[in-house]
């Protein structure tokens, strides 16, 4: 495969921005740039949406409300539905 070299110019906050993504996706900036190029020529266009999973505020809430009741032994827990059933409805 023969390579060539692309200059391009971006934003210097955008730049730093883009590579901690990438980073944190173990990608770096050649081989998203490289994804991106190939994925577009094979969809004939803008292909993708490649982000983190990042939860709003509310979802954020709730993981860390699930995360304090399954450590609190003071909590219920009921290991069949049926028992669930029933104490929901006392």
């Amino acid at each position: 495969m023969t390579t060539t070299n692309l200059n391009i110019r971006i934003d210097k906050d955008i730049n730093n921005q883009a590579d901690l993504i990438f980073s944190e996706l173990g990608l770096n900036m050649t081989t998203a740039i490289n994804i991106f190029l190939r994925t577009t020529i094979r969809e004939n266009g803008i292909p993708f949406e490649l982000k983190l999973d990042v939860p709003n505020k509310t979802t954020a809430a709730a993981i860390e409300e699930g995360r304090r009741i399954a450590s609190d032994s003071s909590v219920k827990g009921y290991t069949n539905m049926e028992d669930l059933k029933a104490a929901l409805e006392e």
